[in-house]
């Protein structure tokens, strides 16, 4: 089968297509025929190991897992024995965990893993436009105790993260303001944002107001200004932090009656399945900004490193027989 496979750390262009083995599922596997995976932020900094900590964990001269992509939206081609939740010909989205391999034709995962069967109402491309910041946005701000009538800031609203935070805020009742640039307004206030903050036009850090929640989806939120802005039992969600942040966080969370919370997202099927009835019902939306084919995925991520993208950068995968 077709991948896209990194053969070491460093720019887009360490991303080759390779012929590699499908694969088969082994007990309590499903086979996903891949026809749609995303390009995210995550997948960028994994790509180029930044920050450096990422080898200690994910290699140090180059990717344990040659194939990255963290989404996947396809049918099941096959199952694998024991397999009992799925059956051949479901059309599925998912989660890959922290095994990837997304950048290709075929993915193998466990039936228990964080996958739910697609939207009836969404496309491949829509469906895999989801997980990556649907679960994320979801897991914080649950992390959060966000509750109806909660102040909510959302810096880097027009994101992926950040897009999916706006509609999972808006939907728990909270009052939502969002922070982008001056392109994405309009964007945001469609996706349900009560106040858009243009930082190219007004510094969100003089706003007049505290906030009950302040998700910072970016980490590029000075952490003092945030903690400002935050009420005195509110909670700073940072789910791109770096090591400083994250160091401040646990200070702050010890040291005051603010909470700030950091770390890596627990994804569920329970939370997959949340995502899905909420697209189906019309409560969120897919944000796409660009779609590109398997080959171009260093393309992709050229784009996605500039920074400006609108929700998410999608990968559309044909197979011969499509």
């Amino acid at each position: 089968m077709k991948a896209m496979v990194a053969t070491k750390y460093g720019p887009p262009e360490v991303l080759q297509l390779k012929e590699i083995e499908k694969p088969v599922p082994n007990h309590g596997e499903i086979l996903i025929k891949v026809h749609a995976t995303a390009v995210s932020s995550g997948d960028s900094r994994l790509r180029k190991a930044d920050p450096f900590a990422i080898r200690l964990f994910f290699g140090l001269v180059k990717p344990k897992k040659a194939v990255l992509g963290a989404v996947v939206a396809g049918e099941i081609e096959a199952i694998g024995e024991g397999v009992t939740l799925f059956k051949k010909g479901d059309q599925v989205f998912a989660s890959t965990g922290m095994t990837f391999g997304a950048y290709a034709e075929y993915k193998c995962l466990h039936e228990h893993g964080a996958i739910a069967i697609k939207p009836k109402n969404a496309t491949y491309e829509e469906a895999a436009a989801i997980p990556f910041g649907g679960n994320t946005a979801l897991y914080f701000l649950r992390k959060g105790n966000i509750q109806r009538g909660d102040k909510v800031l959302i810096y880097g609203a027009s994101g992926a993260v950040g897009t999916a935070a706006v509609q999972l805020a808006k939907h728990f009742g909270a009052e939502v303001t969002g922070v982008c640039s001056t392109d994405n307004v309009e964007m945001v206030k469609f996706l349900g944002a009560d106040k858009v903050i243009d930082y190219t036009k007004e510094d969100f850090a003089k706003c007049n107001e505290t906030f009950h929640v302040i998700f910072d989806t970016v980490g590029k939120m000075p952490f003092s200004q945030g903690k400002r802005l935050l009420k005195k039992k509110g909670f700073l969600l940072l789910s791109a932090a770096g090591l400083s942040h994250t160091i401040m966080g646990l200070w702050t969370s010890i040291t005051s009656r603010k909470k700030v919370v950091v770390g890596v997202v627990q994804e569920k099927a329970q939370d997959q399945r949340f995502l899905k009835e909420l697209l189906e019902t019309g409560k969120i939306k897919s944000v796409i900004d660009r779609c590109y084919p398997l080959e171009q995925i260093p393309e992709a991520h050229k784009y996605v490193e500039k920074g400006h993208k609108k929700g998410n950068v999608v990968i559309t995968i044909k197979h011969k027989s499509d």
